[in-house]
């Protein structure tokens, strides 16, 4: 489902017109996400920048886990105003997360049940994507005393920053906001409310 006004100012493939690698993205998201999004058709007019993005959070969402790499990627896209990235990990944080504790993530993650860990995490994550340039040493320290390694540390960086990229590429480009399905109501809202 669409929010309505135009698709974006780029000329998309239609899907049945797809073919190649174009074809073979958009199956990759009808597979994952049951619809093919406007954000991945606009990302899949250049494949290969599209797999090199892909290959990016692939580095660090698999060493981070999947519930970790949902968290600091639903931080980052609040923290960016990103509708996009907020919805559509919203779908995939459903894999993780039941309906209800999504929901309370999305309003506000320090009251959602989650470790201390894992908000001053989310904090990061948030901070990163919102005014990265007013970081100090001390942010990285906080998550040092969370209990994070260095390595953890950098793949949360680098995951929070590849959301920044995407979300701002979209919002560049004007691309229509898609409101999936499989989204009830209330957990729409919260995940876009207050962006």
């Amino acid at each position: 489902m669409r929010t309505g006004g135009p698709m974006t100012i780029i000329r998309t493939v239609p899907e049945d017109e797809a073919e190649g690698e174009v074809a073979a993205l958009y199956a990759e998201e009808r597979e994952s996400l049951g619809y093919v999004p406007t954000h991945s058709r606009v990302m899949a007019m250049n494949p290969a920048a599209n797999r090199a993005f892909e290959a990016l959070v692939g580095s660090v969402a698999t060493p981070m886990g999947l519930r970790r790499y949902e968290l600091v990627t639903l931080a980052a896209a609040r923290g960016t105003g990103s509708r996009h990235c907020r919805l559509a990990h919203g779908v995939k944080a459903l894999g993780v997360f039941d309906e209800d504790q999504l929901e309370r993530i999305a309003r506000d993650y320090a009251d959602a049940g989650l470790s201390d860990a894992e908000v001053a995490m989310m904090r990061f994550a948030e901070r990163v994507a919102r005014d990265a340039s007013n970081m100090s040493e001390d942010d990285g320290l906080a998550l040092r005393e969370a209990g994070f390694s260095d390595r953890e540390i950098v793949d949360i960086a680098i995951a929070a920053s590849a959301r920044v990229y995407l979300g701002r590429m979209l919002q560049a480009l004007a691309v229509e906001v898609d409101v999936p399905e499989r989204l009830s109501d209330p957990l729409r809202a919260a995940l876009v409310d207050g962006l």
